[in-house]
């Protein structure tokens, strides 16, 4: 990601970068237009429709939804598939959430959305549709929607409340490819309290204009605890760490924050939640998470303001 940044610093006197770096400082800009990147908003053209499921796969990592400013730098060595989700609200296409799939690990190796316009109002509730395996995808690489055992749950990476724009949206929510084996207690008393506040800032108008998210569990060989063994042979990998990866625009400002955690008991439940000041020691930025992850966040940056907005960690700016 730093790659050009650190080619200038090799070739260009001291003097010299360091107005750079304060001209880069004091930049700002402002998000594409609809009519410049129409897949903003709009599905990608091109690949496997999901018909009435709203969805598409593709295997290559140069498609218009690598354009969105919430999608990571996906990997292209065969070894992924890359999903959208997608509904029709007001006559416009808009993307629910997008993830890269390991088809070894049988995990999505990132979630990612955001909270804008068109996706952050709450319209409906948390669906009464089942669990069920991605309609996007091959059967060969579908994990089967029961559950993944006594200890563990089956937890939203994008959460359901998310996603309460759209009913549609919320079912999509539910889809295996969006699930991750965690902790009954990690899930419901450590990490919902995150989801929370993700939640009311995505919807704070006076916070953000758009809050891009990015959630995933850890799936690199020596990020693992363990796999879930499926009845139908599969085995799914369960995460060591648990991460979220934000960055949000407003009036063309762009500022982040990450999160790193350990999957394991923390003492909470879901009657006895963690308090957010326990969360916020899990704070870190998005420069250390990427070297922590390997994962390459928000590459749509400009490489100059990349730098300088991924190596801060505000805490009180983000309501913590």
């Amino acid at each position: 990601m730093n790659f050009y940044f650190d080619r200038l610093k090799a070739y260009i006197p001291k003097s010299l970068l360091f107005l750079a770096v304060v001209a880069a400082a004091t930049f700002t800009f402002t998000s594409c237009s609809e009519e410049e990147h129409p897949w903003d908003i709009l599905n990608p053209p091109g690949g496997n429709t999901g018909g009435s499921t709203g969805g598409s796969t593709s295997n290559s990592a140069n498609t218009p939804i690598t354009k969105r400013m919430e999608t990571p730098r996906v990997l292209n060595n065969g070894s992924t598939l890359l999903i959208d989700h997608t509904t029709t609200t007001n006559g416009k296409k808009i993307v629910t959430y997008e993830l890269e799939y390991d088809k070894n690990k049988l995990h999505s190796r990132w979630v990612a959305f955001r909270f804008d316009g068109n996706t952050r109002s709450k319209t409906t509730g948390r669906s009464d549709e089942p669990f069920a395996d991605d309609p996007s995808i091959d059967a060969n690489y579908r994990i089967g929607r029961n559950g993944f055992g006594w200890d563990y749950n089956r937890g939203h990476l994008c959460a359901s409340a998310d996603r309460l724009y759209n009913v549609e949206a919320n079912v999509q929510t539910f889809y295996m490819t969006n699930m991750s084996p965690q902790l009954a207690s990690f899930n419901q008393g450590y990490w919902v309290t995150l989801e929370g506040l993700v939640q009311k800032l995505g919807r704070n108008k006076t916070f953000s204009d758009t809050l891009y998210v990015v959630k995933g569990g850890t799936i690199k060989d020596n990020q693992i605890i363990d796999y879930v063994k499926r009845s139908n042979g599969k085995r799914v990998a369960i995460p060591k760490y648990y991460y979220m990866a934000l960055l949000k625009v407003k009036n063309g400002v762009y500022s982040s924050i990450a999160f790193w955690m350990e999957h394991k008991e923390y003492g909470y439940d879901k009657k006895h939640k963690a308090p957010l000041s326990k969360i916020a020691k899990n704070a870190i930025s998005v420069n250390k998470l990427e070297k922590l992850t390997g994962i390459d966040f928000f590459p749509n940056l400009p490489d100059a303001n990349e730098e300088l907005v991924e190596s801060t960690c505000d805490k009180s700016a983000w309501g913590m």
